[in-house]
């Protein structure tokens, strides 16, 4: 099977150009679990076999290599699963081992049937049958969403911060409004307060919470494990999607900055073009949008064909992407996993050096991936 890289051209940022073939080792797929109603997320736990599953629908669920797909785990919050909203991230705190605290993110609705998300934590029992003490730490407001542009990763950088990434609700020039939660990446403390050297701390009018802002709708959210910043990957609107590095006070642009166009087909109303003063540039983007989902960095040595590697699901194009990464710039593009036809909505690489991708289908699908010539496969 071909597998297909991108050359790429330079020109202020890093632009896709004409596809190129290019030889990459054969790719292995193992399907460990299906039945899976849109699963949106998975997390590892520290005893390396142990996989926690959100489903979009409401479900938390573990899995193991011995015991397959748990029961749902109680104590999960109700959710509001409507259109792109549901049970969305599930991530571990950084003391996990000693704390058993879990964050979920999620959607609620208001009695006017408008939504928004949620970000809680919760101390998952040993036995991971039980969720409890669960509670709430920031909600999105104002809620306005109806289902739509929810987005939502969290992630840990190695100072112990958590990253939020909120999507602009479909209402796009809330996405400029620092008063608003809508459209942001919010940097909080370990137990959910705010860091003092936050941005905005002291500016009146604006939410303590924001670390950066002018995002669309944000649907992955990874630290670079060798510079120590934070990647975050948006759909675009009709093309457009994007990767950027995330900066402190930074204006990442929506909806003044877009390579895309409006679902009409006409320019985005409010946009200036692809750039705008002020505002930052993606450090990679896609003028037609594969639908771009989770992603992870891969830092292992089980596959060095794969080293410096910034891997992200397609959701339209049912691909997996990976970018070579150099330092903070993306050399090339490959896909590899075209054949299997189904859209991919998360990556992780696991503690044993494979990567697994969860499908996004009613009988969505975990895959583990690795490379054929890997000699300690039939091991692993």
């Amino acid at each position: 099977m071909a597998r297909f890289a991108h050359a790429l051209l330079f020109s202020g940022s890093l632009l896709c150009a004409t596809p190129l073939l290019a030889a990459e080792p054969q790719v292995q797929v193992q399907l460990l679990q299906d039945k899976l109603q849109h699963p949106w997320s998975v997390a590892f736990l520290p005893d390396n076999q142990t996989l926690l599953i959100t489903e979009r629908s409401g479900q938390l669920r573990s899995w193991t290599p011995q015991g397959g797909l748990s029961q749902p785990i109680s104590g999960v919050p109700p959710v509001w699963a409507q259109r792109q909203s549901g049970l969305l991230d599930v991530v571990l705190a950084p003391d996990f081992t000693s704390s058993r605290r879990v964050w979920l993110s999620y959607t609620e609705a208001n009695s006017s049937g408008k939504a928004g998300a949620v970000v809680g934590v919760g101390t998952l029992s040993e036995d991971n049958r039980q969720l409890r003490d669960f509670r709430v730490v920031i909600r999105q407001t104002p809620m306005l969403s109806s289902g739509n542009n929810i987005g939502t990763r969290l992630a840990f950088d190695k100072q112990g911060f958590l990253w939020i990434a909120f999507g602009d609700n479909f209402a796009s020039s809330t996405a400029q409004h620092l008063d608003k939660l809508q459209g942001k990446l919010l940097r909080l403390n370990a137990d959910g307060g705010v860091p003092d050297d936050n941005p905005f701390v002291k500016q009146s009018g604006a939410r303590p919470e924001i670390w950066a802002y002018g995002l669309r709708n944000p649907q992955g959210l990874a630290l670079n494990p060798w510079t120590g910043t934070m990647w975050e990957s948006e759909h675009g609107p009709r093309g457009g999607d994007e990767v950027n590095i995330i900066g402190k006070g930074k204006n990442y642009g929506w909806p003044l900055a877009t390579y895309g166009i409006d679902y009409s087909g006409d320019k985005v109303p409010e946009s200036k073009g692809s750039h705008a003063a002020g505002t930052e540039q993606p450090v990679y983007y896609w003028k037609d949008s594969p639908a771009i989902s989770g992603m992870a960095f891969y830092n292992s040595a089980r596959f060095p064909q794969w080293k410096n590697s910034l891997f992200i699901g397609a959701l339209k194009e049912k691909n997996l992407i990976r970018l070579s990464v150099n330092g903070e710039k993306v050399v090339e593009e490959q896909r590899l996993l075209g054949d299997q036809n189904a859209r991919i909505r998360d990556v992780r690489q696991g503690p044993d050096g494979y990567l697994y991708v969860l499908t996004d289908e009613a009988n969505g699908k975990l895959l583990k991936v690795g490379l054929a010539q890997d000699a300690t496969a039939s091991r692993g």
